[in-house]
């Protein structure tokens, strides 16, 4: 894959009802734990930073002042005036932009950071997506990810590919649980990946939509041979 130009623009499949229903949502998700996550999420974070599917902003407030400035990309225009009005109160300044991540409107190495919360899960060419946070990241830049993940044990596993096939994507924006993140993010070409398994909301019981990753992989100085999607190298 040629790195040094961006794909053309794929379909939008908008989720407007999602949008509705999330930022109605939204506070309830804080006060049930994933606060402490976004925080891990941005810990030791600086520079220019892009964070793809910036949702309603909810982690603009916790960008530490390392952070010289942050653009955030959200294509649901529900949620994206949600992350607007929440960007001037942020400790950093914050730009946020309409746009895809199949199809990054920034040039080549142009951030030290990418950020991807919770939006992985969503996008229908993760690959495509993991394939742009790579070319606008800097050589030595990080990506840090929270997202869901395929579950450890068959029997969890068999219930997100159900759900995955039925309801779930549907009430969730396109969301699917029983996602290979670990490794796409490994084909998209990162290195020296630090992800740990996170199960959120915590429950008594391990449930298809809780476990997820959560961590950085790192863009490496040197451009190693990745194989393309033909399986090419």
């Amino acid at each position: 894959m040629d790195r040094s130009s961006t794909p053309a623009a794929p379909r939008r499949q908008g989720h407007p009802l999602f949008a509705r229903m999330y930022a109605r949502l939204a506070p309830a998700m804080e006060s049930g734990g994933v606060t402490m996550y976004r925080r891990e999420l941005l810990t030791g974070i600086a520079g220019r930073v892009l964070e793809v599917g910036a949702g309603t902003g909810a982690n603009f407030a916790h960008y530490p002042p390392q952070v010289t400035d942050v653009v955030a990309v959200e294509p649901e225009p529900r949620l994206r005036a949600l992350a607007e009005r929440a960007a001037p109160d942020a400790p950093v300044p914050v730009t946020v932009i309409d746009g895809v991540a199949e199809h990054l409107a920034a040039p080549d190495a142009a951030f030290d950071a990418v950020v991807a919360c919770l939006v992985l899960c969503s996008i229908g060419d993760r690959d495509a997506a993991l394939a742009e946070m790579y070319r606008v990241l800097r050589p030595g830049g990080r990506l840090h990810v929270f997202e869901h993940v395929s579950a450890e044990t068959s029997a969890l596993r068999r219930a997100q590919r159900m759900l995955d096939a039925t309801v779930w994507p549907l009430l969730n924006g396109g969301c699917h649980l029983a996602t290979n993140t670990d490794t796409a993010i490994d084909r998209a070409g990162f290195t020296h990946r630090r992800l740990r398994r996170v199960n959120w909301p915590e429950t008594r019981r391990r449930l298809p939509f809780t476990p997820h990753i959560l961590g950085t992989a790192t863009r490496p100085d040197a451009h190693p041979t990745v194989p393309d999607r033909q399986g090419r190298s």
